[in-house]
């Protein structure tokens, strides 16, 4: 199985495809290892975490340039997402320290009543394309931190970034890496060692993947899709919100679950704000990010390029202006900038997953909550505007696991709870101590002085 530049075509490196049987066999050797593993004194554990992150550290130049032509991004991003694994690895590490139990009251004399955390054992990851390294190691970091081993499963697009590097930075059989397609996938989810599923990826298969876990009666986590909205109000500082909206529509090629696919602003700034969104879209210079000096650089493959450009040519059947932007040559796309959308086309209610900002007028704040919540999907919104009591009066009628006044919608962090609600995750959520709940289970304890007394 190849790995290759997004913008070109060239063969980067390959790996072995899995078979179920390797499947079957990297369980088997996570879950040897998971016992000793959990054994050990947490600073041995946290110990490993910072040494995967100095390797990782140590190699950040060749790392950079593997993400810049794997997924196809400008080097800022894959510079992002060294420093977020890092941060990620040094986050997990100090997890490793928190107490794992709670003395609790009893109604029996003489009993001492504990609840204990313990590591659920072995945990299935399968991990996405678009921020390989940062949402891989979002999940392996803290799941070893607590005990855990892991087996990762990268999407085929980032085989390198998103597998065979983990593999360099953490020693033994902790960690164990498979690659391939829907049935390697499929097999992790439904192998009978896998205590845990955390699957990041789009809506449509993390409802296949809960169905199955469900099924088995198996703990699953999904972070899923978005059709996150950016909410201008008509105070907000013009230059601001249109920057915030660039970056949080066009950034990455828009390829994020994070990335705003609705621009909803109030009539007394729209036309002003439409201006200055089109005049920034259309100074972004898109080409090869590994030999140009570009802001955006190729879609990650034939088919998500087909789609966008089928939904922006859906919306303007439908009545939509695009103002700048599109398709260029494969697999290049220009960032748009679209209005007169109709809510009813699939620009609208689908994730976009590419570098379009369609935009929606609406009358005053009521309208723009409407609208906002108006879907199945629940991740992230923003809004923008110069009085903070007001947005935040807003924000906190908005649907979503996560909400942020004055700034992006594509916001992480390692210490936060990160995660959505309705079609866009199930479970719980990642960063802090939320990987407590994320990655252990409660267990009971007591221990009772005797003698004790029963009927029988």
């Amino acid at each position: 199985m190849n790995s290759r530049d997004k913008s070109t075509g060239e063969t980067l490196g390959s790996v072995t495809e899995s078979t179920v049987s390797d499947v079957d066999a990297a369980v088997g050797r996570a879950a040897a290892a998971q016992p000793a593993w959990a054994a050990l004194p947490y600073t041995d554990r946290a110990a490993a975490l910072r040494t995967a992150a100095a390797r990782l550290e140590s190699r950040a130049a060749e790392v950079r340039d593997l993400i810049v032509r794997e997924t196809g991004c400008i080097p800022g991003k894959a510079d992002y997402e060294i420093g977020a694994a890092g941060g990620e690895l040094h986050a997990a590490a100090a997890l490793a320290a928190r107490p794992v139990g709670e003395v609790l009251p009893s109604n029996h004399a003489g009993r001492f009543s504990l609840a204990e955390r313990l590591p659920l054992g072995v945990v299935a990851a399968i991990t996405p394309w678009n921020f390989p390294l940062v949402l891989g190691m979002r999940v392996v970091a803290p799941a070893l931190a607590l005990g855990n081993t892991v087996v990762l499963k990268p999407s085929p697009e980032t085989p390198l970034s998103g597998g065979s590097l983990f593999a360099d930075l953490f020693d033994g059989d902790v960690l164990q890496i498979v690659q391939g397609g829907p049935e390697v996938g499929e097999r992790l989810v439904t192998h009978p060692d896998t205590a845990m599923v955390h699957f990041t990826g789009s809506t449509t298969v993390g409802r296949a993947i809960a169905a199955q876990a469900g099924g088995l009666l198996k703990k699953v986590s999904l972070e899923l899709g978005g059709n996150n909205a950016l909410v201008v109000l008509d105070d907000a500082d013009l230059e601001q919100a249109a920057m915030i909206g660039a970056w949080s529509s066009f950034h990455y090629q828009g390829q994020t679950c994070i990335t705003a696919g609705r621009h909803i602003v109030q009539a007394g700034i729209a036309d002003a704000y439409v201006a200055e969104l089109t005049r920034r879209a259309a100074a972004i210079k898109v080409g090869d990010p590994f030999t140009e000096a570009v802001g955006l650089g190729p879609m990650i493959n034939e088919r998500q390029f087909t789609r966008a450009a089928e939904m922006l040519s859906e919306a303007v059947a439908a009545g939509a202006s695009v103002l700048t932007g599109g398709p260029g040559e494969p697999p290049f796309f220009r960032p748009a900038v679209v209005t007169s959308v109709d809510p009813g086309t699939r620009l609208w209610r689908e994730e976009i997953f590419a570098p379009v900002a369609p935009v929606l007028v609406v009358a005053d704040e009521e309208e723009a909550i409407r609208v906002v919540n108006d879907t199945e999907y629940g991740l992230v919104n923003s809004v923008v505007t110069a009085d903070l009591r007001r947005g935040l009066a807003v924000a906190r009628r908005l649907r979503g696991g996560m909400v942020h006044v004055n700034d992006a919608t594509p916001q992480d962090e390692a210490g936060v709870p990160f995660g959505g609600i309705g079609q866009s995750g199930l479970g719980g959520r990642s960063g802090g101590d939320d990987n407590l709940e994320e990655f252990t289970t409660r267990r009971w304890l007591t221990t009772t002085d005797l003698p004790v007394h029963y009927p029988y």
